[in-house]
Parts: structure tokens; C-alpha cells; sequence
């Protein structure tokens, strides 16, 4: 069962909506029940809270809702979890490195990298309009469905 942890700073924005994209690509092929699938930040401060609202109504425009999910912070444990933990920039991505045990470093990567093969980082929409979180949708559902092309050829 392939387990996939995608990783921001604060889980509010982006690892959620890529979360959100990749659950709904893996129930339209039929396979929900044949993956884990989580979003977590590397910073704690929004542990507990829903998704920016911007992020919601992103997903909900093209018929994703991830209203129902809730930060969290990376733990220590998600590295022997998870077998793609996936920054979604650059900072992100060292974040995770500085953490993970050095046994377990491998399992991280740059999402755009691993599902594109993309240096392109997803960028931070929390200080952007509407527009950005758009943006990121569409990014994080291009990235989502080559992820999953890879992981179910």
C-alpha cells in the first residue's frame, strides 16, 4: 500500500490542496482503499485548523473538498510511515532532510521533481490572491495525476 505525505510550511495551503487532489485522482481510479494519502507542515502554529479559506474554495471550484481536513506538524514517525514524503519548495524539502532519519532521508523529495520531474517549486499563495490558490490547484492536480501514473503504471 503506497503511503504519500505531502509536505508545506504551515499545512494550511498547499500540502492540503495537493492532498486533496491526489485523494480525489486515486478514488476516480478506483483505488482509495489501496493508499495512504496525508498533508502535514513543518512548522506546528496552525495544528488543528482547516485549510485557508482560499484553499477550500479553490478545490470546491473544481469539485475537490478538503473542508474536512485539519493541520498538523510533521512528526518522526510519519518517516517510517510514509514512503514519498513530498516538500512542496525547496525550504521545505531541507526541513524534512534536517528531521529525518538518516535512514529515511530517501523517501524525501521535491513534489514537482518526483511527480514531473520539474526543479520547479510549488509556490506560497498565503500572501497572493485568490488567483494563486488557483495556480496552485492546477500545479498540484498536473503534478497528482503523473504521481499516480508513476505509482500505478
Amino acid at each position: 500500500m503506497p503511503a504519500v505525505l505531502f509536505v508545506c510550511l504551515g499545512n494550511i495551503c498547499r500540502s492540503p490542496l495537493a492532498e486533496g487532489v491526489f485523494r480525489n485522482r486515486v478514488r476516480a481510479a478506483g483505488l482509495a482503499d489501496t493508499f495512504i494519502i496525508d498533508s502535514a507542515g513543518t512548522g506546528g502554529w496552525h495544528a488543528g485548523d482547516p485549510p485557508d479559506p482560499r484553499s477550500i474554495a479553490a478545490a470546491a471550484r473544481r469539485g475537490v473538498d478538503i473542508s474536512d481536513l485539519r493541520a498538523r506538524q510533521v512528526r518522526k514517525a510519519d518517516f517510517g510511515t510514509f514512503d514519498l514524503i513530498l516538500g512542496m519548495d525547496r525550504q521545505n524539502v531541507r526541513d524534512l532532510l534536517r528531521i529525518a532519519p538518516p535512514a529515511h532521508q530517501d523517501r524525501v523529495s521535491l513534489f514537482m521533481q518526483t511527480a514531473l520531474q520539474l526543479g520547479q517549486e510549488v509556490p506560497d499563495p498565503y500572501y497572493d490572491d485568490d488567483r494563486a490558490f488557483d495556480r496552485v490547484f492546477d500545479m498540484c492536480d498536473k503534478a497528482a495525476a503523473a504521481l499516480l501514473a508513476q505509482l500505478v503504471p
